[in-house]
């Protein structure tokens, strides 16, 4: 295919200049027109990596289909490259490993074909069945020969599922409507969720020897490669048909076809492969039992239109700093859960950014509390975002969601969590303390966080209660508490035209140690903090941007 650049209508679209996206596959006009809303599109397919890598440094975002493959090399060259999204499920065209490395988010979509791969799967069933395709092909030759053809029912037949997530789920769920008997063999899944779908689990030997029909679900990762090889083959009922509609290289296709010349098989149904396209001259093109369709799985115009929306969401998502729900290489947030943890998440990274800028650099360790209903929830994220917030900008190497831990381990930064029931004047809380431990000493400096109405507030510094958002340019000073400081810096910043949005105090005991809190609208020039830190009682003066 050769290399093709695409524009909307002739044009290009006049859309936002904050963020840039390439699209290097087809895609559909729904999750065009939505990223349009948002980012500058590009649409360039048929790039070779050579040519991807030229071209990708000033982009943002990538979404890939399985034409483009995403190498380290493209990788190592994207300068700007916060996320690739793969408009469909399987994501073997993507270096994973590099992408972590170098902190790009990696998303893909997993439900949008389900439906669609589930209903090819019962085409192929039916297809081999029947000898649909083979009794096609004789009548467009002229022939009409019936006794060639002759099927099976399905009906009463025994189907086997290897794997049983998504698409295999959906597939059982017809297979039933069919009055097939379904078996399974899914080590990660319970028995209780087969139950529900009227599946029998099976151990894999078991299901070899009683499946009439076999269909892989499987992913492709090093253990389930050529997960059914000669053996596997040798140990299904004889007579028995293969359907693989998951990925390609989970079947060694040289002993399927051995297995189909021997007669041990009856038929294969495939829609993957090996290598892609399948060469013009190999054996399984010309194999009188196989039935071949050129990866279209997922391919039906609404399923195209909903993996191009979930991924244009994604992109979306994780360019705004919002948590995709199919990360790859990131701590994946359930959709149930997504909606309560955004706002935690959210705050998480602020009071990182916050402990960066009042005494967090060169710590040794950090330690997170979750307090009241966040112990029920996976940690992951609000780790991450503790961490992306507390080294962002320090360190020498873009820092993110994807690559945050692994940072802070590079840089000997210990992380420690913990889970309380309860918090202090808030059940549900957050408490971050960074400890920077020196010739025996430590220095530790704590903040707490909790969201309010709906608002990221820091309701506590070190052990002192103070209330405040968790926004914008804040002016912090601890103090001795006594008539007349307040006014001394208030005044100070009215002569200097720094305009006071709001005002919180936090002390121990009058006239005892008190934290100032002020929130203003614009940023206060160092030659002011520095005239603040000369005024009497005053211990500290930190300015802080969230």
């Amino acid at each position: 295919m050769s290399t093709q650049e695409r524009t909307r209508n002739g044009q290009r679209v006049n859309t936002p200049p904050l963020y840039r996206v390439l699209v290097s596959d087809p895609l559909s006009e729904e999750g065009l027109r939505l990223l349009e809303a948002h980012a500058q599109v590009d649409v360039r397919t048929g790039l070779s990596p050579e040519e991807l890598a030229r071209i990708i440094p000033p982009y943002d975002a990538l979404i890939v289909r399985s034409g483009t493959r995403v190498t380290r090399e493209v990788l190592a060259a994207a300068e700007n490259l916060k996320v690739i999204a793969r408009a469909g499920v399987g994501v073997d065209n993507i270096d994973i490993d590099a992408a972590t490395e170098y902190g790009v988010m990696v998303v893909n979509a997993p439900t949008g074909n389900i439906v669609a791969a589930a209903e090819h799967t019962i085409a192929l069933l039916m297809a081999l069945a029947r000898r649909l395709p083979q009794a096609y092909v004789a009548m467009r030759e002229g022939r009409w020969d019936r006794k060639a053809y002759m099927g099976v029912e399905v009906r009463e037949k025994t189907l086997g599922l290897i794997g049983l997530g998504r698409v295999a789920s959906e597939v059982a769920r017809r297979a039933k409507g069919l009055e097939m008997h379904v078996i399974a063999h899914d080590p990660y899944v319970s028995t209780e969720y087969a139950q529900k779908l009227g599946v029998a689990l099976v151990p894999l030997e078991e299901l070899l020897s009683r499946a009439d029909v076999v269909s892989l679900h499987l992913p492709l990762t090093a253990e389930t490669r050529h997960f059914m090889n000669a053996a596997r083959f040798a140990r299904m009922k004889p007579g028995s048909y293969l359907i693989n509609t998951s990925r390609g290289g989970v079947v060694d296709e040289e002993a399927l076809l051995r297995a189909l010349d021997e007669g041990r098989l009856a038929g294969a149904a495939l829609d993957v492969f090996s290598v892609e396209p399948l060469p013009e001259d190999h054996p399984l093109r010309r194999h009188p039992k196989v039935i071949l369709t050129p990866h279209i799985g997922g391919s039906t115009v609404e399923a195209q239109a909903r993996v191009a929306r979930d991924a244009a969401e994604q992109v979306i998502a994780v360019l705004q700093g919002r948590p995709a729900p199919y990360a790859i290489n990131a701590p994946i947030v359930p959709p149930q859960t997504l909606a309560f943890l955004t706002p935690w998440i959210d705050l998480a990274e602020r009071l990182g950014r916050f402990m960066r800028q009042m005494g967090g650099r060169q710590l040794t360790r950090v330690e997170l509390t979750l307090h009241g209903d966040l112990v029920n929830y996976d940690i992951s994220y609000l780790r991450a975002a503790v961490l992306k917030g507390l080294l962002e900008g320090v360190v020498d190497e873009r820092v993110n969601l994807v690559n945050a831990l692994q940072v802070a381990r590079r840089r000997g930064i210990e992380f420690v969590e913990r889970r309380r029931e309860r918090g202090q004047r808030f059940d549900t809380m957050l408490t971050l303390r960074g400890i920077h431990a020196r010739q025996g000493e430590e220095d530790v400096w704590m903040v707490r966080g909790a969201i309010v109405y709906g608002e990221p507030m820091i309701v506590a510094i070190n052990d002192l209660w103070v209330e405040f958002p968790a926004k914008g340019h804040l002016l912090l000073t601890r103090h001795h508490d006594q008539p007349g400081i307040i006014g001394k810096i208030g005044t100070l910043l009215g002569s200097r035209d720094i305009n006071i949005a709001f005002m919180h105090v936090g002390r121990r005991a009058p006239r005892g140690e008190a934290i100032m809190v002020l929130g203003v609208d614009d940023p206060i020039p160092d030659d002011v903090l520095e005239e603040m830190r000369t005024a009497p009682l005053t211990y500290w003066v930190r300015k802080v941007v969230l």
